[in-house]
Protein backbone atom coordinates (compact mmCIF):
# COMPACT_ATOMS: atom_id res chain seq x y z
CA UNK A 1 0.00 0.00 0.00
CA UNK A 2 2.93 2.50 0.92
CA UNK A 3 4.14 2.02 -2.53
CA UNK A 4 0.94 2.39 -4.14
CA UNK A 5 0.49 5.60 -2.68
CA UNK A 6 3.87 6.82 -3.47
CA UNK A 7 3.24 5.87 -7.23
CA UNK A 8 0.03 7.54 -6.98
CA UNK A 9 1.44 10.56 -5.90
CA UNK A 10 4.15 10.36 -8.81
CA UNK A 11 1.24 10.04 -11.11
CA UNK A 12 -0.14 12.83 -10.15
CA UNK A 13 2.64 14.85 -10.03
CA UNK A 14 3.50 14.16 -13.36
CA UNK A 15 -0.04 14.87 -14.54
CA UNK A 16 -0.77 18.15 -13.62
CA UNK A 17 2.56 19.52 -14.43
CA UNK A 18 2.23 18.91 -18.03
CA UNK A 19 0.52 21.43 -19.26
CA UNK A 20 -0.21 19.69 -22.44
CA UNK A 21 -2.28 16.88 -20.21
CA UNK A 22 -3.58 19.80 -17.89
CA UNK A 23 -5.05 22.16 -21.11
CA UNK A 24 -6.45 18.97 -22.98
CA UNK A 25 -7.32 16.57 -20.23
CA UNK A 26 -8.96 18.12 -17.88
CA UNK A 27 -9.80 21.67 -19.45
CA UNK A 28 -10.80 21.04 -22.59
CA UNK A 29 -13.96 19.58 -21.46
CA UNK A 30 -14.38 22.23 -18.97
CA UNK A 31 -14.42 24.90 -22.32
CA UNK A 32 -16.51 22.97 -24.06
CA UNK A 33 -19.40 23.17 -21.35
CA UNK A 34 -18.66 26.79 -21.79
CA UNK A 35 -19.04 27.40 -24.82
CA UNK A 36 -21.88 24.89 -25.76
CA UNK A 37 -23.82 26.26 -22.69
CA UNK A 38 -23.57 29.98 -23.96
CA UNK A 39 -24.66 28.42 -27.68
CA UNK A 40 -27.41 26.46 -26.86
CA UNK A 41 -30.99 27.43 -25.45
CA UNK A 42 -34.56 26.40 -24.25
CA UNK A 43 -35.00 22.53 -23.14
CA UNK A 44 -32.85 19.58 -24.37
CA UNK A 45 -34.72 16.51 -22.50
CA UNK A 46 -37.28 18.40 -21.00
CA UNK A 47 -34.36 19.89 -18.77
CA UNK A 48 -33.05 23.38 -19.28
CA UNK A 49 -30.23 22.72 -22.28
CA UNK A 50 -27.19 24.09 -20.04
CA UNK A 51 -28.11 20.74 -17.46
CA UNK A 52 -28.43 18.40 -20.47
CA UNK A 53 -25.05 19.68 -21.65
CA UNK A 54 -23.36 18.84 -18.38
CA UNK A 55 -24.39 15.65 -18.34
CA UNK A 56 -23.10 15.28 -21.87
CA UNK A 57 -19.86 16.75 -21.36
CA UNK A 58 -19.25 14.45 -18.02
CA UNK A 59 -19.56 11.63 -21.27
CA UNK A 60 -16.96 13.19 -22.87
CA UNK A 61 -14.89 13.93 -20.02
CA UNK A 62 -14.52 10.90 -18.98
CA UNK A 63 -13.95 9.24 -22.54
CA UNK A 64 -11.68 12.19 -22.95
CA UNK A 65 -9.49 11.24 -19.36
CA UNK A 66 -9.70 7.54 -19.17
CA UNK A 67 -9.86 6.69 -22.58
CA UNK A 68 -7.98 9.43 -24.69
CA UNK A 69 -5.49 10.34 -22.00
CA UNK A 70 -4.58 7.24 -21.12
CA UNK A 71 -4.09 5.54 -24.20
CA UNK A 72 -1.56 8.64 -25.44
CA UNK A 73 0.65 8.45 -21.97
CA UNK A 74 1.27 4.75 -22.26
CA UNK A 75 2.11 4.93 -26.09
CA UNK A 76 4.12 7.93 -25.03
CA UNK A 77 5.55 6.46 -22.35
CA UNK A 78 6.43 3.06 -24.40
CA UNK A 79 8.05 4.58 -27.09
CA UNK A 80 10.24 6.90 -24.57
CA UNK A 81 11.66 3.50 -23.12
CA UNK A 82 10.04 4.61 -19.56
CA UNK A 83 7.74 1.30 -19.09
CA UNK A 84 11.01 -0.58 -20.38
CA UNK A 85 12.74 0.70 -17.19
CA UNK A 86 10.18 1.08 -15.08
CA UNK A 87 9.96 -3.14 -15.87
CA UNK A 88 13.57 -3.27 -14.76
CA UNK A 89 12.76 -1.44 -11.23
CA UNK A 90 11.57 -3.01 -7.95
CA UNK A 91 8.24 -1.29 -9.08
CA UNK A 92 5.42 -3.99 -9.03
CA UNK A 93 3.47 -3.69 -12.57
CA UNK A 94 0.94 -4.32 -11.47
CA UNK A 95 1.12 -1.42 -8.39
CA UNK A 96 2.19 1.33 -11.62
CA UNK A 97 -0.33 0.14 -13.53
CA UNK A 98 -3.23 0.54 -10.98
CA UNK A 99 -1.82 3.57 -9.73
CA UNK A 100 -1.77 5.05 -13.22
CA UNK A 101 -5.75 3.73 -13.08
CA UNK A 102 -6.05 5.56 -9.72
CA UNK A 103 -4.94 8.68 -11.20
CA UNK A 104 -6.79 8.65 -13.98
CA UNK A 105 -9.91 8.25 -11.61
CA UNK A 106 -8.60 11.09 -9.73
CA UNK A 107 -8.49 13.48 -12.50
CA UNK A 108 -11.90 12.58 -13.45
CA UNK A 109 -14.09 13.00 -10.60
CA UNK A 110 -12.12 16.70 -10.23
CA UNK A 111 -13.33 16.89 -13.36
CA UNK A 112 -16.70 16.04 -12.70
CA UNK A 113 -16.77 18.30 -9.43
CA UNK A 114 -15.46 21.25 -11.61
CA UNK A 115 -18.08 21.29 -13.93
CA UNK A 116 -20.58 21.04 -11.63
CA UNK A 117 -19.80 23.69 -10.17
CA UNK A 118 -18.94 25.75 -13.57
CA UNK A 119 -22.76 25.17 -14.16
CA UNK A 120 -24.05 26.15 -11.23
CA UNK A 121 -22.34 29.44 -11.07
CA UNK A 122 -22.55 29.97 -15.02
CA UNK A 123 -26.03 28.91 -15.52
CA UNK A 124 -28.10 27.93 -12.41
CA UNK A 125 -27.76 23.96 -13.38
CA UNK A 126 -28.59 22.44 -9.93
CA UNK A 127 -26.03 19.73 -8.15
CA UNK A 128 -26.83 15.97 -8.71
CA UNK A 129 -29.41 14.42 -5.67
CA UNK A 130 -28.32 11.34 -6.33
CA UNK A 131 -25.13 11.37 -5.13
CA UNK A 132 -24.52 7.62 -4.19
CA UNK A 133 -25.56 6.39 -7.76
CA UNK A 134 -23.52 9.37 -9.28
CA UNK A 135 -20.25 7.70 -7.52
CA UNK A 136 -20.68 4.93 -9.03
CA UNK A 137 -21.38 5.90 -12.09
CA UNK A 138 -18.07 7.80 -12.34
CA UNK A 139 -16.55 4.63 -11.21
CA UNK A 140 -17.63 2.77 -13.61
CA UNK A 141 -17.32 5.08 -16.46
CA UNK A 142 -13.82 5.79 -15.49
CA UNK A 143 -12.90 1.97 -15.19
CA UNK A 144 -14.52 1.24 -18.49
CA UNK A 145 -12.46 3.72 -20.43
CA UNK A 146 -9.49 3.37 -19.01
CA UNK A 147 -9.71 -0.70 -20.16
CA UNK A 148 -10.33 0.77 -23.49
CA UNK A 149 -7.52 3.26 -23.07
CA UNK A 150 -5.02 0.42 -22.03
CA UNK A 151 -5.99 -1.65 -24.93
CA UNK A 152 -6.21 1.21 -27.36
CA UNK A 153 -2.29 1.66 -26.37
CA UNK A 154 -1.17 -0.73 -29.09
CA UNK A 155 -1.34 2.50 -31.42
CA UNK A 156 2.52 2.08 -32.88
CA UNK A 157 4.10 5.80 -32.64
CA UNK A 158 3.98 8.01 -29.71
CA UNK A 159 3.82 11.06 -32.69
CA UNK A 160 0.49 9.34 -33.90
CA UNK A 161 -0.88 8.16 -30.87
CA UNK A 162 -2.83 11.30 -30.33
CA UNK A 163 -4.50 11.88 -34.17
CA UNK A 164 -5.74 8.37 -34.22
CA UNK A 165 -7.17 8.34 -30.35
CA UNK A 166 -9.04 11.80 -30.96
CA UNK A 167 -9.76 10.25 -34.82
CA UNK A 168 -11.52 7.74 -32.41
CA UNK A 169 -13.16 10.03 -29.40
CA UNK A 170 -14.41 13.23 -31.38
CA UNK A 171 -17.08 11.55 -33.74
CA UNK A 172 -17.72 8.90 -30.97
CA UNK A 173 -18.89 12.15 -28.70
CA UNK A 174 -21.01 13.77 -31.79
CA UNK A 175 -22.87 10.22 -32.31
CA UNK A 176 -23.71 9.20 -28.57
CA UNK A 177 -24.66 12.89 -27.33
CA UNK A 178 -21.77 14.65 -26.03
CA UNK A 179 -22.60 17.48 -27.41
CA UNK A 180 -26.37 17.60 -27.90
CA UNK A 181 -29.07 15.70 -28.94
CA UNK A 182 -28.86 12.67 -31.61
CA UNK A 183 -32.48 12.20 -32.62
CA UNK A 184 -32.18 14.32 -35.81
CA UNK A 185 -29.10 12.39 -37.28
CA UNK A 186 -29.59 10.15 -40.10
CA UNK A 187 -30.36 6.35 -39.07
CA UNK A 188 -27.35 5.51 -40.26
CA UNK A 189 -25.67 7.73 -38.07
CA UNK A 190 -27.63 6.56 -35.02
CA UNK A 191 -27.12 2.79 -35.77
CA UNK A 192 -23.28 3.56 -35.57
CA UNK A 193 -23.70 5.74 -32.13
CA UNK A 194 -26.05 3.02 -30.66
CA UNK A 195 -23.39 0.26 -30.47
CA UNK A 196 -20.56 2.73 -29.04
CA UNK A 197 -19.72 2.21 -24.85
CA UNK A 198 -20.34 6.25 -24.54
CA UNK A 199 -23.58 6.41 -25.67
CA UNK A 200 -24.23 4.17 -22.68
CA UNK A 201 -22.80 6.03 -20.12
CA UNK A 202 -24.37 8.84 -21.13
CA UNK A 203 -27.55 7.08 -20.74
CA UNK A 204 -26.52 6.33 -17.08
CA UNK A 205 -25.39 9.95 -16.45
CA UNK A 206 -28.47 11.76 -18.04
CA UNK A 207 -31.20 9.23 -15.57
CA UNK A 208 -28.63 9.55 -12.20
CA UNK A 209 -28.35 13.55 -13.31
CA UNK A 210 -31.37 14.26 -14.96
CA UNK A 211 -34.00 12.31 -13.35
CA UNK A 212 -32.44 12.02 -10.21
CA UNK A 213 -32.75 7.88 -10.63
CA UNK A 214 -30.88 5.35 -9.51
CA UNK A 215 -27.76 3.62 -11.68
CA UNK A 216 -29.59 0.10 -11.01
CA UNK A 217 -32.44 1.84 -13.25
CA UNK A 218 -30.06 1.42 -15.98
CA UNK A 219 -29.47 -2.42 -16.07
CA UNK A 220 -28.99 -2.70 -19.87
CA UNK A 221 -26.69 0.17 -20.01
CA UNK A 222 -24.32 -1.32 -17.14
CA UNK A 223 -24.70 -4.46 -18.74
CA UNK A 224 -23.58 -2.83 -23.10
CA UNK A 225 -20.06 -0.95 -20.64
CA UNK A 226 -19.09 -4.30 -18.42
CA UNK A 227 -18.76 -5.68 -21.84
CA UNK A 228 -16.78 -3.10 -23.75
CA UNK A 229 -14.46 -2.94 -20.26
CA UNK A 230 -14.17 -6.80 -20.57
CA UNK A 231 -13.19 -6.45 -24.33
CA UNK A 232 -10.97 -3.84 -23.64
CA UNK A 233 -9.43 -6.12 -20.96
CA UNK A 234 -9.11 -9.31 -22.77
CA UNK A 235 -7.30 -7.23 -25.41
CA UNK A 236 -5.01 -5.50 -23.15
CA UNK A 237 -3.80 -8.90 -21.59
CA UNK A 238 -2.95 -10.09 -25.14
CA UNK A 239 -1.31 -6.90 -27.05
CA UNK A 240 -0.07 -4.78 -23.94
CA UNK A 241 3.36 -4.01 -24.21
CA UNK A 242 5.78 -2.80 -21.85
CA UNK A 243 9.07 -2.09 -25.02
CA UNK A 244 9.07 0.09 -27.94
CA UNK A 245 8.31 -1.27 -30.90
CA UNK A 246 10.93 -1.87 -33.76
CA UNK A 247 10.93 0.16 -36.62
Amino acid sequence: MRVFVHELRAQQLAFWRSKEAALFIFLFPLLLFVLLGSVYSGKIYGVPAAQALLAGLIGYGCANTAFAGLAIQLVVRRELGILKRLRATPLPAATYIAAMLASTLIVFAIQTVALFVIGRVAYGTPFPTAIGSLILAVILGAAVFAALGVAASLIRSAEGSSAVVNFILLPMAFLTGSFGPTHHYPAFLQAIGDVLPLKYFIEIINAVYLRGAGIWTKPAAIGVLVAWGASGLVVSALKFRWEPREG
